[in-house]
């Protein structure tokens, strides 16, 4: 039995690489005059993907023409699936193809220009499909090329490693080997020698790295003798170019690890609703996060049920102790203002969808009756958005334990012109209404969590817009260990911190307490009159400002030209002079959080500690008679 014969030219292509591709297809079957071609890229139309080329062969630059032994280059239609939205380009062949003669889809430069022709998609992929569809009386069969998509010239070095340790105790470190665009690849020289070193070194950890054809490596074992902060460094012996870790802090000895991650992200690569399981690998593997929660919209026209069964599943089969906390949420967008934007957490698996438009749900306070604060964490999301603004009067302190203060569409830690230093601008602009600060004075309590980047319900039309976009967030939680318990544990206890997308590690404690913390001058009469306070910043460059700030005005501010900084600070003002009047039958309080940026304009917020004035408990001793 005679079959077509698909072949693509070159049979692998390097990320990011622009050539003339051509495509040849010799059929098993004889063609007829105006039979009709339709040649697929299965691009999306994103930057990262194939460049789509032009139809207009007089243009000479990106452009897709047949070529048919014997006749002129024929020019290409583009047409649209009205059921995918997928670009397609359809040829009409002018003349009779036998079975056996070869006809050649071409996409680039008809001249050979090479920096004229098309470009390869930015992103590796194994057995990259173009489809080529043949329609035969009325009758359409499909026909497939292949290509390997492989990782250009070593760039860079990322090394993921725990960001707390304790002395003496081993950890692995993982090295990726990545190309311009974050691909793993081992394109580089044959002799590159990679070299680890870190301070305090020892001469038998002095390794000597090749590069592995996975393009990673894992280095087992590795371990501190003396408390402190570390970098691991490594250095291509090839180009003498030096790569860093983030930061290490060693304790010399501590029960909690820090851990890195997001509640609300989607990936650039994978659609998180129609290939949730490669965009959970994206987010373990490639951005090296330790746990991650599906926040897909809850309406049916974006999550239907098969979707939502499917992201469910998957979150469960990817959850695993001490690797990999996945949990399932989704966002929840109600009444502007009375509710607003909602990253609705559930603890457990397999949990049924809540939905705007289902009587169960169609409120907050149907939701929040319906489930326990051990069952759903809800995060109020973009509160100062103006379409999801949020203005924290129906604040429920039970299942909004931690708040979004930042994600890649901008801060909501208060409006611009207070200072905020990545405010929200463009078609969704800042509503004041929903600032956390303001929130903060109203005696609302809650932690600091970032988002990162999205692109659907209330965000799908900003990035065909002018709206200002900003780096991905990422979520700090300092729990016991890697598990959803622990992890919702953390969360509950408000210990937890943001930052705008670096590994930042930042710390803050009153009268030792950490972040989070409720105190009271009922159980620790001093705070009446001095609040030790203690904090640091470790950062992933030089930090340009460390702020203190009680109540939201700036109590200290420091300017420490170094990437690691360390302070105290008394606060011996009378509480009685600073505290906030609360509501109801809640005594006076005051609250303390840090705000550090570095030279690189990354931010870091800590979760703030709160400190409540109470009248001292007085304990009278009963004396027995003799």
């Amino acid at each position: 039995m005679r079959r077509s014969i698909c072949q693509a030219d070159p049979h692998f292509a390097i990320a990011g690489e622009t050539r003339t591709w051509r495509f040849s297809y010799t059929p098993s079957n004889a063609l007829s005059k105006n039979t009709k071609l339709t040649f697929e890229m299965q691009s999306d139309t994103r930057p990262i993907d194939w460049q789509l080329p032009n139809v207009d062969i007089k243009k000479k630059s990106n452009v897709i023409w047949l070529e048919i032994p014997g006749s002129k280059n024929l020019a290409a239609k583009q047409i649209k699936d009205p059921k995918t939205t997928k670009i397609g380009y359809e040829f009409t062949l002018p003349r009779d193809i036998k079975i056996g003669e070869n006809i050649i889809i071409c996409m680039g430069s008809i001249d050979g220009k090479e920096n004229l022709a098309t470009k390869c998609q930015y992103y590796t992929q194994r057995k990259k499909i173009f489809n080529l569809h043949i329609n035969v009386k009325s009758k359409a069969e499909t026909e497939t090329f292949h290509m390997d998509v492989r990782g250009t010239k070593l760039k860079t070095l990322k090394i993921i490693t725990p960001s707390f340790v304790a002395r003496n105790k081993r950890f692995d470190v993982v090295v990726r080997f990545e190309d311009e665009y974050g691909n793993l690849t081992n394109n580089t020289d044959q002799e590159t020698l990679i070299e680890l070193s870190y301070e305090h070194l020892r001469e038998n950890l002095n390794w000597k790295l090749f590069i592995p054809e996975t393009g990673f490596i894992t280095l087992p074992n590795l371990y501190f003798n003396e408390p402190g902060v570390y970098k691991i460094q490594l250095k291509n012996l090839k180009t003498n170019e030096l790569f860093f870790s983030p930061p290490i802090k060693c304790f010399d000895f501590s029960n909690l690890c820090l851990f890195w991650g997001s509640f609300h992200a989607e990936s650039e690569k994978y659609d998180a609703a129609k290939n949730i399981e490669n965009c959970l690998r994206y987010f373990r593997d490639d951005k090296a996060m330790q746990f991650y929660a599906s926040s897909c919209f809850d309406s049916e026209e974006e999550t239907s049920a098969a979707i939502w069964k499917n992201i469910a599943s998957q979150i469960s089969e990817f959850n695993e102790d001490e690797r990999f906390t996945a949990f399932l949420g989704l966002q929840w967008n109600g009444t502007i203002k009375e509710e607003g934007l909602r990253e609705l957490i559930f603890t457990k698996d397999n949990k049924n969808i809540l939905r705007k438009k289902d009587l169960r749900s169609n409120s907050l306070k149907k939701i929040y009756k319906t489930l326990t604060s051990k069952d759903l964490i809800a995060i109020p999301s973009f509160t100062m958005g103006s379409e999801s603004v949020y203005d924290f009067k129906d604040f429920n302190e039970e299942f909004e334990r931690v708040v979004e203060i930042y994600n890649a569409w901008g801060s909501s830690e208060m409006s611009s012109k207070e200072g905020n230093l990545r405010p929200i601008s463009g078609p969704i602009k800042e509503n004041p209404e929903g600032s956390i600060q303001k929130a903060l004075l109203s005696g609302c309590r809650f932690g600091f969590v970032a988002g990162a980047l999205d692109d659907r319900g209330v965000f799908s039309k900003l990035f065909d817009s002018s709206q200002k976009q900003y780096s991905p967030g990422l979520t700090a939680i300092i729990a016991k260990d890697q598990t959803r318990d622990s992890l919702i544990e953390a969360l509950q206890k408000k210990s937890c911190y943001a930052t705008t997308g670096k590994k930042i590690i930042a710390g803050l404690s009153v009268a030792n307490e950490p972040m989070g913390a409720e105190l009271s001058s009922a159980t620790k009469p001093g705070l009446l009159y001095n609040r030790y306070i203690c904090g640091y910043v470790i950062g992933t460059t030089k930090l340009k400002e460390v702020v203190l700030l009680r109540n939201n005005k700036i109590l200290t501010r420091f300017s420490p030209n170094d990437f690691e900084f360390n302070f105290t600070y008394d606060d011996t003002v009378a509480l009685k002079d600073i505290s906030i009047k609360a509501k109801e039958d809640k005594p006076p309080f005051i609250f303390y959080y840090l705000r550090a940026v570095q030279e690189d304009s990354h931010i870091v917020w800590t979760s703030p500690i709160w400190v409540d004035l109470e009248e001292p408990v007085i304990v009278v001793k009963k004396v027995k008679k003799k």
